[in-house]
């Protein structure tokens, strides 16, 4: 599917929470919970370095929708996200029954960065969201907003 102007401005709420994030001294994620509506149900962006490891965007949408939403209402909505959710995170989006995913940059397009930049492997490997939920809807990425996110990558692993 391609992605239109409805789901860019979700993906630029997205990277403007994960620019949210980096200025408070965090990894640059973010994430934005949509309903079948429009509405914006919640969002959020990463706490890994002030609460703990697990704290992504991604999972927290996923622990609230579970709490908050009726299944079909998590089936319905959107999840767009500022990077391509990780193994822990896409799983707990098919585990509460999550709808679409809608990312900026993949996780192979941020490995590809982070190789570049001679950073280590994460703990974690990078698989593709549509290997850990097979037949989910997933677009992604977004070329007009790589740019932009690759540089809040940057400034994370280089700060000025």
């Amino acid at each position: 599917m391609t992605l239109d102007e409805r789901d860019l401005g979700f993906l630029r709420r997205a990277v403007d929470l994960a620019r949210l994030a980096l200025e408070r001294g965090d990894e640059p994620f973010g994430s934005v919970l949509v309903g079948a509506g429009g509405e914006v149900l919640f969002e959020d962006h990463n706490h890994v370095i002030a609460v703990d490891p697990t704290q992504h965007p991604e999972l927290a949408i996923a622990r609230w929708a579970g709490s908050h939403l009726a299944p079909a209402e998590r089936a319905a909505a959107t999840v767009y996200t500022s990077g391509e959710h990780c193994p822990m995170c896409s799983a707990a989006h098919g585990w509460v029954g999550l709808g679409r995913i809608v990312y900026a940059v993949s996780s192979a397009q941020l490995g590809q960065w982070r190789d570049d930049w001679g950073l280590p492997a994460p703990p974690v490997r990078p698989l593709s969201i549509r290997d850990v939920v097979p037949g989910l809807a997933v677009d992604g990425p977004a070329p007009e907003l790589e740019d932009e996110v690759k540089a809040l990558h940057a400034r994370w692993v280089r700060p000025t």
